[in-house]
């Protein structure tokens, strides 16, 4: 490898419920509070922040041997819980900072965006709403797309961080749900062609479908997006697991001019899924899938219900 090449990990994660343990009037949150059925406690709040920062300082240090320069997440209930994982001892020393807006999403929970300010510097950020209506045709609120525009070994990179609606009524009940955020995205893609010429763009997130989901293969087709979770995808590999069956409902897509071999210019040279044993179940029918926080109102004291994910830019 050239001296002079450096190398960058782009991660994204889904954290499972990161809920501080006070009550939001304005928010269902009412299962994570130490009187809930849950009993989510301090000890557990910390028990969990202390895992999530392990984790997140590890993303691909096998490749860079430095954690992740950007970290889009997913399940965050608000900016104290963001303050509490980027100062937890796991992760203090890596010096985060965050971009975060609150949604109207009916649960409480919105994606953030985590950053190292000595790689990337942030120009500009904004949120998209997703608009969907009930059965009574009443406005369904769910998570925002956010945006955010900055600067990554001096070029400006647009990353948009996406949580789109569950299967939980579901998959066709629901699919108009991801087809409509899709669309959102679609949408902010044209606009940034629109004022950024050919902008590097990439697109993460937890989008409730798999690489083979005619939403997921609209952003391709529209957008002219790279998936390279398409051939990572298996039948032993994926970024969470239902009814013993893999799915990989993460994914990170990149704009295809992240594959120009210019000079000092970024490019893409992997992308994985983070499955790493520490993160999988040791044993009993669930062995090596993802380590949960709770199943069900069970606790179980593990990390998450899914596997981050990450693709590596190198110079």
């Amino acid at each position: 490898m050239d001296k002079n090449s450096k190398s960058y990990i782009i991660a994204f994660y889904n954290i499972e419920n990161l809920f501080d343990i006070e009550n939001d009037p304005l928010t269902n949150d009412d299962d994570f509070l130490p009187t809930s059925k849950k009993r989510w406690t301090p000890k557990r709040y910390q028990n969990k922040l202390m895992k999530l920062g392990n984790v997140i300082s590890k993303i691909g240090t096998e490749d860079t041997e430095s954690a992740p320069a950007i970290v889009g997440l997913a399940e965050v209930e608000n900016k104290q819980v963001l303050n509490d994982l980027v100062n937890i001892e796991t992760l203090a020393n890596e010096n985060y900072s965050y971009v975060h807006y609150d949604s109207m999403d009916e649960r409480g929970i919105d994606v953030a965006l985590l950053y190292k300010s000595k790689d990337f510097e942030v120009l500009n950020s904004e949120t998209f709403s997703v608009y969907l209506q009930n059965n009574l045709g009443l406005q369904d609120y769910t998570r925002d797309i956010l945006l955010v525009t900055g600067k990554l070994n001096d070029e400006t990179i647009h990353i948009i961080v996406n949580h789109w609606s569950s299967k939980r009524e579901g998959e066709k009940e629901t699919e108009h749900k991801r087809l409509a955020a899709s669309n959102k995205v679609n949408t902010i893609i044209r606009g940034l062609k629109n004022n950024h010429g050919e902008p590097k763009i990439i697109v993460m997130g937890d989008f409730n479908d798999n690489p083979n989901s005619n939403s997921i293969e609209s952003l391709e087709k529209e957008s002219l997006l790279y998936n390279p979770f398409k051939v990572i995808w298996s039948h032993q590999k994926g970024s969470l697991s239902h009814n013993f069956q893999w799915n990989f409902f993460d994914q990170i897509l990149i704009s295809t001019n992240f594959f120009e071999t210019k000079t000092l210019s970024l490019t893409l040279e992997t992308a994985d899924v983070y499955n790493i044993k520490f993160l999988t179940q040791y044993n009993g029918k669930y062995k090596g899938q993802p380590f949960r926080t709770y199943v069900g109102k069970k606790y179980k004291g593990g990390y998450s219900d899914h596997f981050p994910v990450f693709i590596k830019l190198k110079t």
